[in-house]
């Protein structure tokens, strides 16, 4: 366990002499990161304290600058900030854990550049201004939602920086990066410039097509089967990466069509659950999950070798003679390396790995137990475990390989394994082409239509899925479900239907209706919309749907709008739309026909013996009789097929505006005509 020790400023230590007991206290008692820690390199090993899923091998946190971050050869923080830097980075680890260890490293690293722009390299020297070009920096280097993430950072090492008395000035910054927040509605250039960097251009996807079929070279097979398995449901990459060997079920539809889909672990706490593939897709994810078998086939026996035996090297069983005795170069080579390698390279192996080479008998030899245990030690960290929390040992898992098997020049290792990370998936993608490594794309030769480098992001291919389930209609619960998601707010992030998808899905239900039904009385044709905003009164011209059921069928009243007018009188309601076929709504539509039909015959009655607004029941009761009449006759019209949408269009809706016009008109003409003493009542009881 990690030795935590609480740092304690000294009132009576200036700032400068603070900063200098902290990193002392963080470079000789700490042991967060490990008590062997070298604590002066600028790269430190982390993997063993940050669990990241679907991260395989070495997991470093690296000092560099902020300008030289991305090169293969980065240059260090300036001193003495590195130092503290690095101390920083190791007490707060041990206080305030995370595994967003990057946005931690980039708010060091924008406040050492600004420092260093500043001529004054030490902590102590710092001021709000500092931070406020550190954050300046950082909005202009990353996206809003990053960009806010590593200021949240930065506004943590400020209230650090200010509690512990390491600033010779008092601080008290915030955070100046705004919260990202969604576009508001999803018209203009502002959504659309988010829904571009959020998905794949369609470009990119005719490429990923191709570069499917042409990959021949195992890491061309590896990253485009990948990119397949993601493009048939929306599954995060180290998802993928966590595939067991045999993971595909198929199972047949209610209506006996064939069922395809994966068997996932879903890494943000939903349930294993099996992601149903679309059918369009199924030939692709088929042939995709053949090629990693294919790839991985090896590798898991070896790693099953390994399981049996952990303390002896993997050979096969035409070199198993070979086993405990002394090894020439030419022997070495072959259970090394799966593919001839000249003696050149394995003397140098043996040289990088500190296996002795001895000269016998004018020959270089080299000892079988020392080769042995060179080997073993490279098995990958946690073996046999691939992933602990879902219980996946290398020998099981889809995407496991010998190492440097997707290497494009070196050499197969015959008795090492290794699992690809997401790392691997993103740089085969296209993540690094600007850094000067190459996708599969520019190996295959495919680029954009600009002939600019094609890049997609791993993540990419989520939201484009969620968005076409959302532009499909999928309910909400639904696509969480697909998603692997546990909490179904997380679905509006991934959602990026435009307001032109909308529209068409709109025409299309509005269309599709028309060929079913025809019922619906007062049809119009529908408008050519030609502008990309919708107006609402269009919404119910189109046939959109968005209510409650009611005991006839449903309502798609807009309540956002308006409570119901009508006090739930639906049969008088232009928005009530019956469904035939449905047995309740058609026994209610009855049953009330026949009460309706009761209370007229009572509202005649009392009408004919004077009692005072009876006549006003006649009316409403006749014109309710009228209307469910009409609605009975509909539903036993023999030509209307089941499943029809009836909707009785004519009738004219309640309208507060309305009744206000007509008790208007009343009042300017009552002195022209005489008015009628209930209306006259009625009028003066408005006024008043």
């Amino acid at each position: 366990m990690a030795n935590v020790v609480l740092f304690q400023p000294r009132s009576e230590l200036n700032a400068e002499q603070n900063v200098s007991a902290f990193i002392a206290l963080c470079r000789n008692e700490l042991t967060i990161f490990g008590a062997e820690l070298a604590f002066d390199d600028m790269a430190w090993e982390i993997a063993d304290s940050v669990r990241i899923k679907a991260r395989r091998g070495a997991f470093r946190a690296i000092f560099s600058s902020w300008d030289s971050v991305n090169e293969r050869v980065p240059r260090p923080m300036p001193e003495p900030f590195g130092s503290f830097a690095k101390s920083y980075l190791r007490y707060q680890h041990g206080m305030r854990p995370t595994k967003c260890i990057g946005f931690r490293l980039a708010s060091l690293r924008a406040l050492a550049a600004v420092l260093e722009d500043q001529g004054a390299c030490n902590v102590a020297s710092v001021t709000a201004a500092t931070f406020n070009r550190a954050a300046l920096l950082i909005r202009a280097k990353f996206s809003p939602s990053a960009g806010y993430r590593v200021g949240s950072q930065l506004e943590m090492l400020a209230s650090f920086i200010d509690d512990n008395r390491l600033a010779a000035v008092p601080l008290r910054w915030s955070n100046s990066i705004p919260r990202p927040t969604e576009a508001n509605g999803r018209v203009g250039d502002e959504f659309e410039a988010a829904r571009q960097a959020k998905l794949p251009s369609p470009r990119s996807l005719e490429c990923l097509a191709l570069a499917f079929r042409a990959a021949s070279e195992p890491a061309d097979l590896f990253v485009t089967s990948a990119a397949g398995i993601m493009c048939s449901a929306p599954d995060r990459v180290n998802e993928v990466l966590l595939l067991r060997a045999e993971p595909e079920v198929t199972t047949a539809r209610p209506d006996a069509s064939p069922a395809y889909g994966l068997r996932f672990w879903p890494s943000k706490g939903a349930d294993p659950m099996v992601k149903w593939v679309v059918p369009s897709m199924s030939s692709v994810v088929r042939e995709a999950v053949r090629r990693l078998n294919d790839l991985s086939a090896e590798a898991r026996r070896v790693a099953r070798w390994y399981e049996r035996n952990p303390k002896s090297m993997f050979l096969p069983s035409h070199l198993e003679y070979l086993r405990g005795g002394d090894l020439s170069v030419a022997e070495l080579g072959e259970i090394l390396f799966a593919e001839s390698v000249s003696p050149a390279s394995t003397r140098a192996w043996c040289l990088g790995n500190g296996v002795p080479v001895e000269k016998r008998r004018g020959r270089i030899v080299v000892k079988f137990s020392d080769v042995e245990a060179s080997v073993i030690s490279f098995l990958p960290r946690g073996f046999p475990w691939l992933d602990v929390d879902s219980g996946l040992r290398y020998s099981e898992a889809l995407c496991v390989v010998r190492r440097n098997e997707l290497h494009r020049t070196k050499r197969t290792f015959r008795c090492v394994i290794e699992a690809p990370d997401q790392n691997f998936i993103s740089t085969g993608l296209g993540g690094r082409t600007e850094h000067g490594f190459k996708s599969v794309f520019d190996h295959l030769g495919y680029f954009d239509s600009d002939g600019s480098p094609i890049v997609i992001r791993t993540h990419q291919f989520r939201h484009y899925l969620n968005t076409l389930a959302q532009a499909g209609g999928m309910s909400e619960l639904d696509i969480a479900k697909w998603s692997g998601r546990s909490d179904i707010r997380q679905n509006d992030s991934y959602n990026h239907v435009s307001d032109r998808d909308v529209q068409a899905r709109l025409v299309g239900l509005r269309q599709e209706r028309q060929r079913e039904s025809v019922t619906e009385l007062a049809a119009e044709p529908l408008p050519q919309v030609r502008v990309s905003l919708i107006p609402r009164d269009k919404f119910k011209e189109m046939g959109i749907q968005a209510a409650h059921t009611t005991d006839f069928g449903v309502c798609v009243h807009d309540f956002v709008m308006s409570p119901c007018a009508l006090h739930r009188d639906c049969t008088n309601c232009n928005e009530q739309v019956c469904i035939k076929g449905d047995e309740i709504g058609d026994a209610n539509t009855r049953a009330k026909l026949a009460e309706t039909t009761s209370l007229l015959a009572e509202a005649e009655a009392a009408d004919a013996e004077g009692i005072y607004g009876a006549s006003r029941w006649v009316e409403h009761q006749r014109l309710t009789r009228t209307r469910l009449s009409e609605l009975v006759a509909i539903l036993d019209n023999p030509q209307v097929p089941p499943g029809a949408l009836i909707r009785l269009t004519h009738i004219r809706p309640a309208s507060r505006v309305r009744q206000a016009v007509d008790a208007r008109r009343l009042l300017d003409q009552r002195d022209e005509e005489p008015v009628p003493m209930e209306w006259a009542i009625e009028v003066q009881g408005t006024a008043s």
